[in-house]
This record gives structure tokens, sequence and C-alpha cells, in this order.
């Protein structure tokens, strides 16, 4: 198992229990979470991919089924901002620590502002990439909120 990633590391030191999944990722795939729901045979509603905005002068994370996009009006709307727009994913792993494709919404650099899809909540489990292509982590949703500070918010359309 891939273990000692940030995200890893957060969740044993916060006691949250989590599972690892692993598969050999395709340096040729560009859809990571799709990637990763079929390699896993997992229902792509239930693995959530982990994205970062530019909310008006700040950053913040959304979290949505990897089969879905994020609604960038709906995600401003829900954190009282004026606009949002997709972070330059450049920006994006500088912010996190992460690769492109492996963006986890847990162990980052530092806490951004998270919110994480509605849907997650009709699942008593789901699954965020765990730090790195090819590693993803089972959770509960209201574990990765609560960990997050995160608000749950219809982003995803």
């Amino acid at each position: 198992m891939a273990t000692g990633t940030p995200a890893t590391k957060l969740l044993k030191s916060a006691g949250i229990k989590f599972k690892e999944h692993e598969y050999s990722h395709d340096p040729n795939s560009t859809s990571f979470g799709l990637e990763a729901a079929e390699k896993l045979g997992v229902d792509p509603n239930r693995v959530f991919k982990t994205l970062v905005a530019n909310v008006d002068e700040n950053f913040a994370v959304a979290i949505v089924p990897v089969n879905q996009q994020v609604s960038l009006k709906s995600l401003s709307r829900s954190l009282g901002a004026k606009r949002a727009s997709m972070a330059d994913p450049t920006q994006a792993a500088r912010l996190t620590g992460y690769v492109v494709g492996g963006i986890s919404p847990l162990g980052q650099k530092r806490l951004l502002t998270t919110v994480i899809d509605e849907s997650a909540k009709q699942f008593e489990t789901i699954l965020v990439s765990g730090g790195r292509r090819g590693f993803d982590i089972e959770l509960s949703p209201t574990d990765l909120a609560d960990l997050l500070s995160a608000i749950f918010a219809e982003i995803a359309t």
C-alpha cells in the first residue's frame, strides 16, 4: 500500500477511518478521476475529484464527482463570492503541494476553503485522491467535511 502521503498522514493523525485503493495509472490517461473509477470498479458518482478555483481574491477547493463538472457560478454563490474561475494547473499544484491528477483535498500545504458537492452525502463512503496518481482514499464524506471544515453545497453540473 502507498502509505505516507500527506493525506494518509493527516487521516492517521486525526484518527479517521479510511481505506487505501491503489491502481495502475496509465500515463496516457487525461481523465484521472474517470480512470480511477474504472480501474477500481467503483460507481463514478462515488469517486470525487479535487479542483482548485480562484474565488474573488482567494482560492478554494471544489470536490465534485469525476463524471461531472464544477459549476463556478454555484461555487461562488455557495461561498458568498461574486465570481469564480479555475486556477491555473501550475498554481493549483504549487498551492496544494500535489501534482495535477493527484491533488488530494487532504494534507495540502495550507487549508483552503473547501466545498463538497451535496451528492456526496448520499453515500456512506466516497473516494478522493490519496495524493498521487494511481492512489485513492475511501472515507466517509462527513469525516472528510469535518476534517477540512468544509461545507456541502450543490456545485456539480
